[in-house]
């Protein structure tokens, strides 16, 4: 028999615009209205009845004609972008629907950005929820949570500058190839974007969302929300836990048919498919003395605990599924579980760790995009091994030689290698920073190495042999110099005004020590060989460091690492070599 299961809901924030406080807003409405029923707290999940909804905003489900028939909403507790890129067996995202909250008067931020192009990618449904209207100046909220009922009670001005923001919001998101509009203005929700001007922390435009979600969902998701309450159940993983008591256990969002206690399961982990049996079922136990209730079974969609033997492998973002013939489907399941799993690359690149399949695909996804080439990508924390791989990679492409951890745990033992290999680790839980991390370490590292180049390259440098401090005419020649500009090296070759190679420096000695350099305004002896003194070079001469063309190009390329007065010696060696090259 077939029935309509509740649509999953996320929600997307970027830090600071008031997710919590709406899931918390959102579970407040029940509880201020004591409905027994209303709300459900369930393992990743906040459960609103479609009664709970009517209750809140029946006049403006009437106003918008939208008549409620699903049984709910089922939002999704997670962080991030984890549940819209959290897989389904189909390669589907877990949520069916997605609310994008951006904060009305900082508009779009990077992370906002980053959630907005990932919808794009997994083409998953959103609205925008223009969150803390409230903070609005001169916006004066009232006790009710319509949207439309608040606003009318506005002075024009405020209600202007509240279309100037979301003009603002409009412009941003059509930059991503979307239109929009205020969802009251909206003709036709296939083509356009619904922006929910809301505020999280008062409750105004609260009925509008839930409204919204709902009639949205029913719309457009049509087929996705129709299952068999005897097909077998079908999940995903949101999270690995030890739980005191009971030992490793695996939450998940059951999105289609039914899971039973003593059900068999197959799941996914890094040496492939897993089969074990379900002890127990558990949902939280909010007013009780214990933790958790048990229950015999849990029907699509819903948030649950699994409880059962060697679960300690399952990879958090993988799918979840009853079976009932594993050697019959384990070839369909290994089919569809391998499509997602990342393979190692032969080819250098970054090595990967985060905390679930879904972080991965996002993050090759925006990796592939800035050019970021990856050898290896895995669920799970970043030990020493991690670090010895990327150590292996950077032997091969110093560039590349580096660990990119998203939201999981860096081993005390990966560190230390860390601080012994010199290969870096960088961390976050936001992948827009994450990536630019590495960005900005590639950047530094680039520089210091064409910093390095650079040294090694001949520096400009223009010196006066002095008159009356010859102390050996040839083989080598040992004289007196003023360095009039720039510098010389040992090894450095030197050249007359002509560009001709006259010697090349064998030894500095300053105040009789030996060094390795000297610079504009040191006067010093010098040993050189190919120079005779009295034939090719004269007392009084002027000599140059030579160049070679590719260093001529450098420089040429790179001035800005040289003083005024370096860049005036260099412009004169140019000039000289010019003919040449």
């Amino acid at each position: 028999m077939k029935f309509t299961r509740s649509p999953i809901i996320c929600l997307l924030a970027h830090v600071d615009h008031g997710k919590t406080t709406l899931l918390d807003s959102i579970r407040g409405s029940a509880v201020a209205k004591k409905e027994a029923g209303g709300i459900t707290q369930m393992i990743g999940a906040s459960y609103v009845t479609r009664k709970e909804i009517n209750l809140l905003a029946e006049d403006i489900a009437r106003k918008m004609n939208i008549e409620l028939t699903i049984p709910g909403l089922l939002f999704i507790d997670t962080p991030g972008h984890e549940a819209f890129t959290t897989l389904r067996d189909r390669g589907g995202s877990l949520a069916d629907l997605v609310i994008l909250l951006v904060d009305i008067n900082q508009g779009f931020q990077p992370q906002t950005v980053e959630s907005i192009k990932i919808l794009k990618e997994h083409k998953t449904p959103f609205i925008v929820a223009a969150n803390k209207v409230d903070m609005l100046g001169g916006w004066k909220s009232y006790d009710t949570p319509s949207f439309l009922d608040s606003h009318s009670k506005q002075p024009e001005h405020i209600r202007e500058r509240l279309d100037e923001k979301i003009y603002g919001l409009m412009g941003s998101i059509s930059k991503y190839g979307f239109d929009s509009e205020r969802f009251d203005r909206i003709s036709d929700f296939s083509k356009q974007i619904a922006i929910v001007p809301i505020s999280a922390r008062t409750g105004e435009g609260l009925s509008e969302l839930l409204v919204l979600i709902g009639g949205l969902s029913q719309k457009f998701l049509g087929d996705r929300l129709e299952i068999d309450e005897r097909g077998r159940g079908k999940a995903s993983v949101i999270e690995v836990k030890d739980e005191k008591g009971l030992g490793t256990t695996v939450d998940v969002i059951v999105y289609e048919g039914i899971l039973r206690k003593n059900d068999a399961i197959a799941y996914m982990t890094n040496d492939g498919i897993r089969r074990t049996k379900i002890r127990s079922l558990l949902e939280p136990n909010l007013g009780g003395k214990d933790k958790y209730t048990y229950v015999d079974e849990v029907v699509a969609a819903a948030g649950v605990k699994i409880l059962a033997p060697e679960l300690e492998g399952a990879i958090p973002g993988s799918p979840l599924e009853a079976i009932t013939d594993f050697e019959t489907q384990k070839e369909s399941i290994e089919r569809q579980f391998k499509s997602i799993i990342f393979s190692k690359s032969e080819e250098a690149g970054v090595i990967l760790r985060a905390d679930s399949l879904g972080s991965i695909e996002a993050l090759l996804k925006v990796l592939r995009d800035a050019e970021i080439k990856v050898k290896e990508a895995s669920v799970g924390n970043v030990t020493h091994k991690d670090v010895m791989a990327a150590g292996a990679v950077a032997s091969q492409e110093k560039l590349l030689g580096a660990v990119m951890a998203f939201n999981v745990r860096i081993l005390n033992e990966a560190w230390e290698e860390s601080r012994n290999s010199k290969v870096p680790i960088f961390y976050s839980d936001i992948i827009y920073r994450l990536v630019e991390h590495y960005k900005d370490w590639v950047k530094e590292q680039q520089e210091k190495m064409r910093k390095e180049a650079l040294l090694k390259m001949t520096w400009p440098g223009k010196l006066k042999v002095l008159s009356g401090y010859v102390f050996r005419a040839s083989k080598p020649a040992i004289f007196g110099v003023d360095v009039l500009e720039g510098r010389i090296k040992k090894t450095y070759r030197l050249m007359n005004r002509d560009g001709e190679v006259v010697g090349q420096i064998r030894e500095i000695q300053k105040e009789k020590e030996k060094v390795e350099q000297a610079k504009a305004g040191d006067q010093l002896a010098i040993s050189c060989d190919g120079i005779t003194i009295g034939k090719n070079v004269g007392k009084g001469d002027v000599l140059f460091t030579y160049m070679t063309k590719d260093e001529l190009d450098r420089w040429t390329e790179k001035q800005d690492m040289l003083s005024e007065e370096e860049k005036r010696v260099f412009a004169e060696i140019k000039k000289i070599l010019t003919r040449y090259f």
